[in-house]
């Protein structure tokens, strides 16, 4: 009778206990919760800022890298078939993009032979290249590294709240278990949330780096192809 009484004693508690964690949890907002995970979330919360404004940045470079007129090739190839090289150089000035800066390299060597007209516009396209992959780098490293600080917070997390429980005397709560628990995966679900958007922008940014390459080899391509016509 005193075992059966001693397991239905145990039993309430068990269920007073669920019942508070489910009216405490409804109260919880998702700010809150990410408070609780603990000082591993700062360095989350700086890696996602960090990813936001790369990604911001990059877009915006390449957006402007991106806005070669159409007829620029043309317009050159028409000024340089009339000799006149300098007003196709300024036509070329007036642009920032990664083709106009080939292409004035590219008629600044005009009279050279064209294994030298090459190379210097090679030169340059790898100069733009390594300017529009800046930071990318960087954006690969906050996707692998953001799941991995959030799984070390777990960890850290797990430590503290065992430690807790080794330090409790008598029955343990289930409340004081559970909560140190999920306090704890807040970081590796916030790592990992970070980390997947840093993926897909870096794998996003990869694929418009890659639109402009080809852009880019396309045009010195047609340049150089226009100057053999001309000799």
């Amino acid at each position: 009778m005193t075992f059966l009484q001693t397991l239905s004693t145990d039993n309430q508690l068990v269920v007073d206990t669920l019942t508070q964690l489910e009216n405490s949890s409804s109260d919880i907002g998702l700010i809150d919760l990410m408070i609780k995970g603990g000082y591993m979330m700062v360095p989350l919360y700086l890696l996602f800022v960090l990813a936001v404004y790369i990604f911001v940045e990059r877009i915006i470079t390449l957006k402007k890298a991106s806005k070669t007129p159409k007829g620029l090739l043309d317009q050159v190839k028409m000024m340089v078939q009339s000799g006149n090289v300098q007003q196709a150089k300024m036509i070329c000035q007036g642009e920032s993009t990664p083709v106009a800066q080939m292409i004035i390299k590219g008629l600044e060597r005009i009279g050279s032979p064209l294994k030298n007209i090459e190379v210097a516009i090679e030169n340059v396209g790898k100069i733009e290249i390594y300017k529009l992959e800046k930071n990318l780098g960087l954006l690969a490293t906050v996707s692998g590294a953001a799941p991995m600080i959030g799984f070390l917070g777990t960890v850290a997390g797990m430590i503290r709240a065992f430690i807790g429980v080794a330090q409790e005397e008598g029955m343990v709560s289930p409340k004081l278990l559970s909560t140190g628990i999920y306090e704890a995966m807040v970081t590796t679900a916030t790592g990992l949330v970070v980390g997947i958007l840093a993926y897909l922008g870096y794998n996003y940014l990869v694929s418009q780096v890659s639109k402009l390459i080809h852009n880019m080899e396309y045009s010195s391509i047609e340049f150089i192809d226009m100057l053999q016509e001309k000799k």
